[in-house]
């Protein structure tokens, strides 16, 4: 079940870091090297499996965003809080 966009606005004063952007929660996480955000990636994976629900990442050099929506349920849901507060976690 999608939460409403007051849910979304209270759960991201929990979240530093993540915005709403084109109704997504939105991040981008900056390491200080390559081998250090794949290193983030390569643990998130491992959490991410064990939720299965994937994220819509990018990775440029030491740069990663992700993108969390829920596309079955057409929007954000609470597995995207959860899986934003895991990521933020690992980072």
């Amino acid at each position: 079940m999608c939460l409403s966009q007051l849910d979304i606005k209270e759960e991201l004063k929990n979240l530093p870091g993540w915005n709403l952007i084109n109704e997504k929660l939105h991040k981008e996480f900056e390491f200080d090297s390559f081998n250090q955000a794949f290193g983030f990636m390569t643990r998130a994976a491992m959490e991410i499996e064990k939720m299965n629900h994937h994220p819509e990442w990018f990775n440029v050099y030491n740069r990663i965003i992700v993108e969390l929506t829920t596309h079955d349920a057409g929007g954000i849901t609470k597995n995207d809080i959860n899986l934003a507060k895991i990521l933020n976690s690992l980072a």
